[in-house]
């Protein structure tokens, strides 16, 4: 069994403790840096004050693009995030395996 562990981060120049299963700490750093650019670039568009309100507008964003993306005709229609994981797990295997045989010619 994983233990959790404790990363720190900062979103928007404000710092925070978050916590993780290890092993998933690159998982949550990119999650904050993609959280932390959608609030930024919100921020700086200038038409919303306020931190917290920028965070439920990020937040509503990221969700509308994660149900784009579950649409019946998008990309990962009708399927759960370990199954988006397992595709994703499967191409970059397919990945690994097709340049294996590049990294012997450098």
């Amino acid at each position: 069994m994983s233990s959790v562990i404790q990363i720190q981060a900062t979103i928007m120049g404000q710092p925070y403790t978050l916590a993780c299963r290890e092993g998933e700490q690159a998982a949550l750093h990119h999650a904050v840096a993609y959280l932390d650019q959608k609030m930024r670039t919100i921020r700086d568009a200038g038409k919303i004050k306020g931190t917290d309100r920028i965070a439920v507008m990020a937040a509503l964003g990221i969700a509308a693009e994660l149900l784009g993306a579950q649409q019946a005709d998008g990309p990962f229609a009708g399927l759960t995030i370990a199954e988006w994981k397992q595709q994703v797990a499967a191409i970059n295997d397919v990945l690994d395996q097709a340049l294996a045989p590049q990294e012997k010619l450098f």
